[in-house]
């Protein structure tokens, strides 16, 4: 099997052997067929893209074509160990809602997004006046499926609102590597956000 994407190695390295997965916008399947393999998870993943269903079912991924802006009404209160989400909370309609549903039908949730607090987001936009564009948000503001974007503080104000403990923080630049200095200003400096978050106690 190829190398993991250092994001995906990640968010592998956070998933216990044996567990239930749902992975939320689950694209080519990769991380799922990973998850199968390394970690022998079992689950779903969700996609709407059909050339993306399609390479799911190449990789052997059992795979369910779905909306995400529609819910997860389907699923069972607490029907898997974790729910994943990776670089796809940007692109839905209510990010603050399908992060409940997440949490409402896994025990604990993963979730990846670009930072738009970057240092080089806010000197692109500070200089030049018009939407960045980099390795991590590659669109123009016209054809982008990014219609959500935020920053680490951003995101975890919501957590914070929403009642949502955030158990592992890591931020990542363009190339997925991280460094002290990032770990320590990860607005500023983090390109990926990634967070393992779970509901709060009550």
């Amino acid at each position: 099997m190829s190398a993991l994407r250092p994001d995906l190695a990640i968010i592998s390295d956070w998933i216990a052997p044996g567990s239930r997965i749902l992975d939320l916008g689950c694209g080519d399947g990769t991380l799922l067929a990973h998850l199968a393999g390394e970690r022998e998870v079992t689950g779903y993943g969700l996609e709407i893209e059909p050339r993306k269903i399609v390479a799911c079912l190449e990789k052997g991924v059992s795979v369910i074509q779905a909306d995400l802006d529609k819910g997860l009404s389907d699923f069972k209160d607490q029907a898997f160990d974790y729910v994943l989400m990776t670089q796809t909370l940007q692109a839905v309609h209510y990010p603050d809602e399908l992060l409940q549903e997440m949490l409402r039908v896994g025990r604990e949730g993963i979730v990846t997004f670009p930072n738009f607090g970057n240092w080089r987001m806010r000197l692109y936009l500070g200089f030049h006046g018009r939407m960045p564009i980099s390795r991590t948000l590659p669109h123009t503001w016209y054809n982008t499926p990014n219609i959500h974007l935020c920053t680490v503080r951003d995101f975890e104000a919501l957590c914070a609102e929403r009642g949502i403990e955030i158990l592992e923080r890591h931020v990542t630049d363009q190339a997925m590597h991280d460094n002290a200095l990032m770990r320590q200003f990860p607005n500023l400096l983090g390109d990926v956000a990634l967070y393992r978050i779970r509901q709060a106690a009550r």
